[in-house]
């Protein structure tokens, strides 16, 4: 008797506590504390030439060839009037050099186009702050912006978030983009990673000038060039080999005391991260211990934290179906009910269809897999791979 009251206390116990993380995970995701950056209307007269500082867009790419075309044509097609596109061809090894010299060549707009051969990656650097440094020694811009080669842009995007910066009077602007999920693994591990971020790194502290939480979406960075010269830029030993170029930069930037910002900006920016199992499995990897906040102790808590609040509620609730346990069934069902209420919720964000609620389970699953490879491979000395490249930092 006393050891069937003592399981049932622990099932509730349970129970209470995935009720009370998904509460959490609610309180703290990114639509908590986000503003919302929405395109401006079409242009209806010209822009005065003091209200058009010249913003220098830097784009790095490594085997891009999926990608590049419809990034560099989206940003010459901005209708901001004075800008200048710098692509770092980051050692590609795939056809993105010979798409960047077509465009070169035939885009009405090629004038704007600046292409930078990098085939050397020096010792002490990560790929991306490098490809990042070199396009910024030759950027001229009073703002850059550094924006990957997976991401599609509105054509007010850059006039909109300027003006959003500028009126702000921030130093560093960062937009959220719309996530591009067109395959089965991206609709099923993007939210689950989304779970982890905003878990981490809650918006409503990002924003929060008196909070050391920092955090940007390397997809989009808008930043004055002045604090980026001013902080060393990616050429400060503390960047130079970071996999966190986004992270670090941010905080960086709230650590000198400048004004950061973190904004939704969907109806703006598109990006195509990944595509397929091996891309996601290897592009989360890659940076999932070493962007967690806390030790070793706290990732393994966290990695089977995830497991309990995606895999073990629907493992309870069948248990109890199949083995007739009315308190299994019952608090599992309870569990469920909450992860499929915050999973859906999620999908909305992501344009997700509504069924794919059901592969929390999964994706719980595989990302612990993830994770639990992540930490292997940091604390084994093994480093982080990615792009044929691996990083011991």
């Amino acid at each position: 008797m006393r050891r069937a009251t003592a399981g049932r206390l622990a099932v509730w116990g349970f129970t209470v506590g995935v009720l009370g993380a998904y509460a959490v995970l609610a309180r703290r995701s990114w639509g908590n504390g986000v503003p919302v950056c929405l395109p401006d209307g079409p242009v209806t007269a010209p822009l005065a030439s003091e209200d058009t500082p010249l913003v220098s867009i830097v784009v790095p790419a490594r085997d891009e060839a999926r990608n590049i075309r419809r990034c560099v044509e989206s940003l010459l097609a901005q209708d901001y009037p004075n800008f200048e596109v710098i692509v770092v061809d980051d050692g590609s090894q795939d056809a993105t050099p010979q798409i960047l010299d077509q465009l070169r060549r035939q885009h009405p707009l090629a004038d704007r186009l600046r292409v930078i051969r990098v085939d050397m990656l020096p010792a002490g650097w990560a790929g991306k702050p490098h490809a990042l440094h070199i396009g910024s020694l030759s950027a001229r811009g009073a703002w850059l912006l550094f924006t990957d080669a997976d991401t599609d842009h509105a054509p007010a995007a850059l006039r909109t978030s300027l003006r959003h910066a500028r009126e702000r009077q921030l130093d560093f602007f960062s937009l959220l983009s719309q996530q591009e999920l067109p395959d089965f693994w991206g609709r099923v591990l993007m939210p689950i990673a989304m779970m982890g971020v905003s878990s981490m790194y809650p918006a409503g502290q990002v924003n929060d000038p008196a909070s050391e939480v920092a955090i940007a979406n390397g997809q989009y960075i808008l930043l004055r060039r002045a604090v980026y010269t001013a902080l060393g830029g990616y050429g400060n030993p503390r960047l130079r080999a970071t996999v966190l170029d986004d992270r670090d930069l941010a905080y960086e930037v709230k650590r000198a005391g400048y004004r950061l910002e973190l904004v939704d900006g969907r109806e703006l920016v598109q990006t195509h991260m990944y595509q397929g199992l091996r891309e996601h499995w290897h592009g989360w990897g890659k940076n999932a211990y070493l962007g967690s906040r806390g030790g070793p102790a706290t990732f393994a808590v966290m990695t089977l934290g995830l497991l309990g609040i995606t895999v073990v509620p629907f493992a309870l609730l069948l248990a109890g179906l199949v083995g007739q346990r009315a308190t299994w069934a019952i608090a599992g069902a309870l569990q469920v009910g909450a992860s499929v209420a915050y999973r859906g919720w999620l999908n909305r964000g992501f344009a997700i269809p509504w069924r794919y609620v059901w592969t929390q389970p999964l994706g719980g699953a595989v990302f612990a897999g993830i994770l639990a490879r992540s930490a292997w491979r940091k604390l084994t000395g093994r480093g982080s791979e990615w792009r044929g490249r691996t990083y011991h930092v």
